[in-house]
């Protein structure tokens, strides 16, 4: 009859622990997207530049024309969205300071109308900060109709103050399908 209460309180004890665990485990989710954030920040990796940032277009640069920056254009699409997507000029040489537009091509593959939202990122994250850009197909949802192909142009700068260093820039789009989401907002 002894060994019951000292079961008992085991089996208090293995549902205390369980109880913290699942609490730890739910902090420990919700606190990944800040460390996710913070190491990105750290390490240099992954920075995205941020959409809040719309850069003046009267901004004007004195071109550094002593020196070329080679900036590569990589485009991806999200899981199975339906689309095509591709830059225009996968590679071009820029001289600090002066303003590029760059066409981005992008087509609906079903027969229905889908929306779509692009992320970007560049490469090395650092560098975000030079990059300023005037005019970007990202900076909204873009909506396609059935079987729509769209040009959509990205306008750019990047600042003189690039550090000499650095030789090769990336800029990368990522297509997400947000047709769903924008339907739910929607009702």
């Amino acid at each position: 009859m002894s060994s019951q209460p000292i079961l008992q309180q085991k089996n208090n004890r293995l549902v205390l622990w369980m109880f913290l665990i699942v609490i730890g485990m739910f902090g420990f989710g919700f606190a990944l997207v800040p460390l996710y954030n913070v190491f990105c920040q750290v390490a240099g990796v992954n920075q995205v530049t941020s959409d809040a940032v719309k850069t003046d277009s009267a901004l004007v640069f004195q071109p550094d024309l002593s020196r070329q920056v080679s900036f590569e254009m990589i485009t991806s699409i999200n899981g199975n969205a339906p689309f095509l997507f591709e830059a225009e000029k996968a590679k071009i040489k820029i001289h600090p300071g002066e303003y590029h537009t760059v066409i981005f091509r992008a087509k609906n593959l079903t027969d229905q109308p889908r929306v779509i939202r692009a992320v970007y990122s560049v490469d090395p994250g650092y560098i975000g900060e030079y990059l300023k850009k005037t005019e970007c197909f990202c900076f909204t949802e873009q909506w396609f109709g059935p079987g729509e192909e769209k040009d959509m142009p990205v306008r750019f700068v990047v600042d003189p103050r690039l550090p000499d260093n650095i030789h090769d820039m990336t800029l990368s789009y990522t297509l997400f399908d947000v047709t769903a989401k924008m339907k739910k907002s929607e009702n």
